[in-house]
């Protein structure tokens, strides 16, 4: 089976595995206990926040390990939000944001908040003179995810950072898919919170980290939480935790052209098999993350297709997989303005570290393969 579906997961790096193996054995202690065993846990359990607020360019005392990129932006979200109530109940998110800010906002909305959904452009990203207009003296949150985890469109952060500038508003970024594919300092540094993931880089899964500015005055919205400073509950998952800075700190910046490389290879294989055929939702080259392709094959409902590949070895996606088995339509493409029917057709493509040129070449000449075949049945 040739895998095409890294956006969603990834497999485990090795030492990642191996880290997490050996922690397992030798670091089993609860960290929060104050027995030796627990000490030992805990003190490697704050050499893995150091080290991951190393990477990110942040202070550690802002970075807490979640179970992964949901439960951070609905931490990140909710603790915002409720902190801030007293200021303004107004919370502002692009439409093509991750499903766990949408959950988090709904619950928000149910609480007296108010939540203004701001469009993406036809090229997927936020539209930003219309965010502009949507801010009122009783905004206190801007959430704007850093990649549309949908098409790869990279979000225009600092444009609406110095949007923000001069005012009291905060801005949360889901970074879940960028961490790990481009440097985040230049965009972690302007942020208020952001979320990152460990299975979507080669760790563990079931392990994230959510940061929040440590000089920012926001509480905790469970009360009595007993872990991680007080934000959540539950046993620290430090094997998990050791796994996810493992591969972090393996971060290799030249994977970037590797993905452009294959990215180029697709669309010039695209082109020769299926010429005119096929409709991609992409940003500009500058605002694009190559490892991730929205496509369309005209003719061809997503799920079919992705079904299709699947029976021919081929793992794809048709979007984001917590939207899997939802009736409806993407929220990315709604919000672009691309029609319910070429919404259907839509599919995603995703590289990873180990994809080959001669794994893309097979994949669009069985691309090609069903859509005649298709088309000669119909016929």
């Amino acid at each position: 089976m040739s895998y095409f579906d890294y956006a969603a997961t990834t497999p485990i790096d090795h030492d990642s595995l191996e880290v997490f193996t050996k922690v397992s054995k030798e670091f089993w202690g609860n960290p929060s206990s104050l027995h030796e065993i627990g000490g030992k846990s805990e003190g490697l359990l704050q050499r893995c926040r150091e080290t991951l607020a190393d990477i990110l360019h942040v202070p550690s005392k802002g970075i807490y390990f979640t179970s992964g990129g949901t439960e951070g932006n609905h931490l990140a979200l909710l603790t915002l939000g409720l902190s801030r109530q007293d200021k303004g109940k107004h919370i502002i998110l692009s439409s093509g944001e991750h499903s766990s800010l949408h959950s988090s906002a709904l619950f928000l909305e149910k609480l007296g908040f108010t939540i203004t959904r701001i469009p993406l452009t036809s090229q997927g990203l936020v539209d930003v003179p219309k965010l502009k207009e949507a801010i009122t003296n009783e905004t206190t949150i801007v959430s704007i995810g850093h990649i549309n985890g949908e098409i790869g469109s990279i979000q225009p952060l600092k444009q609406i950072k110095a949007l923000l500038d001069g005012s009291c508003i905060l801005l949360h970024s889901d970074m879940v898919q960028s961490f790990g594919k481009l440097p985040l300092e230049d965009v972690t540094s302007i942020v208020d919170s952001f979320t990152v993931s460990s299975h979507k880089i080669y760790g563990p899964k079931g392990v994230g980290a959510v940061y929040i500015n440590p000089s920012l005055d926001v509480y905790p919205y469970l009360p009595e939480q007993t872990h991680e400073g007080g934000y959540r509950g539950g046993t620290v998952n430090v094997p998990g935790i050791a796994g996810f800075v493992t591969a972090a700190s393996k971060f290799n910046a030249h994977t970037f052209d590797h993905y452009k490389g294959l990215r180029q290879h697709f669309f010039s294989c695209l082109d020769e098999h299926l010429p005119g055929k096929y409709t991609c939702y992409e940003a500009p080259e500058d605002a694009q993350l190559p490892h991730l392709i929205g496509l369309s094959i005209h003719g061809l409902e997503g799920q079919w297709l992705m079904l299709e590949c699947n029976r021919s070895g081929f793992s794809i996606s048709t979007g984001s997989a917590c939207q899997v088995g939802k009736q409806g339509l993407s929220r990315t493409l709604t919000s672009m303005g691309v029609s319910s029917r070429e919404s259907k057709e839509f599919i995603r493509i995703s590289f990873g570290k180990e994809t080959t040129e001669k794994q893309v070449e097979d994949l669009v000449i069985t691309l090609s393969t069903i859509h005649t075949n298709t088309l000669s049945s119909l016929t």
